[in-house]
């Protein structure tokens, strides 16, 4: 009892009437994963004709066992009283192991089938990391000295992308999910695959958590090609081959890191630039140590780095190494600043009363004046309380009435008030 290919061009219109039944499934979309056809009454008739289209598997199912399949497109004649054809090029041994041990319990009496398989690649299948998946970055790894051990960074990330899948074992795919049910949509089947995705993707990405292999979490998208071929050599989808289907791809469309990571990865190359910031910092100060005449400026500019570098120490929470000899580190020293009045004409410090490189004497000091606003007393140009400007000194003033000299408001001599 099986499948006989029919002559090429017995399709006609005129052999028509000649065939008690014809079985075909024309809705083998994307979505669609097994389409159970029969007649009307449950049987299939010798000399009916059954059409297999191009992608589908189509398996004759007679009272809980497989009669033949075939996943060669064209036009068959079911004969009862042939043998199993097995048609199909690749799943010829699938079929013949399903003719062989395929069996149902407690199914009708007399019921025939045929059953359409999709072997397309169900394509447009997404995925995504519901919980962060801990991922170790060993390209922001940390040496420790205490057991002199590199340490790698462990971050949450969060991956999303697509697979896509194919069946691979029609047997399997029937006994351990579809049995013998009328349609089979791929939404049925997609949502436990998610997790079995994810899963699979999680045993991957451990296995590239590895000081091996070092590769760094945003750069996983461009990985999938390898982290599908390790997929399969380790069998991480072992779950989902067991329904009777195979991932046949995936790719991974973005890489996130949640806030915490992303601070991690902030503060390591913040310490690492520290880090560099100080290999440069002890080359100047041995460059400066060597030259006698900038040691001062050299060593002023190296305090001022060596401030920084212990900041950003700090931000790493202890994750750099100390410096070698805590105790011994260089403090800088102010230098010494010079005294006196800078001289007015060639600008040399004046501590006594003359200048000591060109003789000029010490200027008076400037009186001192009050705000005409607020009282308070000055000598610049401003009052450093309340900003208000500062009248100049104007000189002495001529009496207009006896000719006496004077800076106040009245003449001294005679009495008369200065205009």
């Amino acid at each position: 009892m099986g499948l006989i290919k029919a002559i090429a061009g017995a399709v006609g219109s005129t052999m028509r009437d000649q065939w008690l039944d014809l079985i075909k499934c024309d809705n083998m979309d994307m979505d669609t994963l097994m389409v159970k056809q029969t007649t009307k009454s449950g049987q299939i008739s010798k000399g009916s004709r059954i059409i297999v289209a191009p992608g589908q598997v189509a398996v004759i199912y007679d009272t809980g066992s497989i009669l033949d399949a075939t996943a060669e497109e064209g036009v068959y004649t079911f004969d009862q009283s042939s043998s199993p054809s097995f048609f199909g090029g690749q799943f010829g041994p699938v079929f013949k192991e399903m003719w062989q041990r395929f069996t149902y319990g407690g199914t009708p009496a007399k019921e025939q089938a045929i059953f359409y398989f999709n072997i397309k690649e169900i394509m447009g299948n997404k995925f995504g990391t519901a919980t962060p998946i801990i991922f170790q970055d060993w390209d922001h790894g940390s040496f420790n000295p205490a057991n002199g051990r590199e340490t790698p960074l462990s971050l949450n990330i969060r991956c999303y992308g697509k697979y896509t899948f194919r069946l691979d074992d029609m047997a399997l795919f029937m006994r351990q999910y579809a049995s013998v049910g009328n349609i089979v949509k791929k939404e049925a089947l997609t949502e436990q695959m998610r997790s079995e995705v994810v899963a699979a993707l999680q045993a991957v990405i451990n296995a590239y958590g590895t000081k091996e292999n070092q590769v760094r979490a945003l750069e996983l998208p461009s990985k999938t090609a390898e982290m599908k071929k390790l997929m399969d050599e380790n069998v991480f989808d072992a779950d989902i081959r067991a329904r009777g289907v195979r991932l046949v791809s995936f790719i991974i469309e973005s890489v996130s890191l949640d806030e915490k990571s992303q601070q991690k990865i902030d503060e390591f190359e913040a310490g690492a630039n520290a880090a560099q910031a100080r290999g440069s910092m002890l080359g100047t100060m041995r460059t400066a140590a060597g030259n006698e005449a900038g040691a001062g400026a050299g060593f002023m500019g190296i305090g001022m780095a060596g401030m920084g570098f212990g900041t950003a120490g700090n931000m790493m929470g202890g994750s750099m190494m100390p410096p070698e000899h805590p105790q011994q580190q260089y403090q800088p020293q102010a230098a010494p600043q010079p005294q006196g009045v800078p001289c007015p004409k060639c600008g040399t410090p004046i501590t006594g009363k003359f200048c000591p490189n060109c003789g000029e004497p010490l200027p008076a000091p400037k009186a001192a004046k009050k705000c005409p606003k607020c009282g308070t007393e000055t000598t610049g140009k401003f009052c450093p309380e309340c900003g208000t400007p500062i009248p100049a000194d104007e000189g002495p003033k001529k009496c207009p009435k006896c000719g006496t000299e004077t800076t106040g408001k009245f003449c001294p001599e005679c009495g008369t008030p200065m205009a």
